[in-house]
């Protein structure tokens, strides 16, 4: 069988002008387990992918961005479904107020890009969008030096 998605996965690397990147901290109940990850979500039939993102890093964070570049497209399970995502850096941060959904408890904290890479590769994170984001922004910053 085949989970069909709706929606399609968008996820954001927020970069602060100091280089650090904005991290958000939810329990995840499918996990039990608490989540640090990029501001992330869903962006409905209806929706463009970076608009999804928009949308999301402003609920979750409060924060708005000026400058927005697409970082990758990736299949999250696709042995299993059709769930689809695009993933996006934004700079050029402004603050604003964050308006999460209800369910949504939410933390944030900020983290320098080397942080961010030691809590992956000891697992502390371990969401795939926030994986496959970071990453290919590290390899991003690396081929720009």
């Amino acid at each position: 069988g085949v989970v069909h998605f709706r929606n399609q996965a968008v996820g954001v690397v927020a970069v602060g002008d100091d280089g650090r990147i904005l991290l958000v901290g939810q329990h995840r109940y499918t996990l039990d387990a608490y989540s640090w990850e990029i501001p992330e979500g869903g962006a409905g039939p209806d929706e463009s992918p970076e608009a999804g993102a928009r949308r999301e890093l402003a609920e979750e964070t409060g924060f708005e961005a000026g400058t927005w570049r697409e970082l990758c497209r990736c299949s999250l399970s696709n042995s299993v479904t059709d769930e689809l995502g695009v993933l996006f850096v934004a700079t050029g941060l402004r603050p604003g107020v964050a308006r999460p959904e209800p369910s949504e408890d939410l933390a944030v904290r900020w983290s320098t890009l080397d942080e961010i890479l030691s809590d992956i590769d000891d697992g502390t994170i371990h969401d795939l969008l926030t994986i496959a984001a970071v990453t290919r922004y590290a390899l991003y910053q690396a081929s720009q030096r």
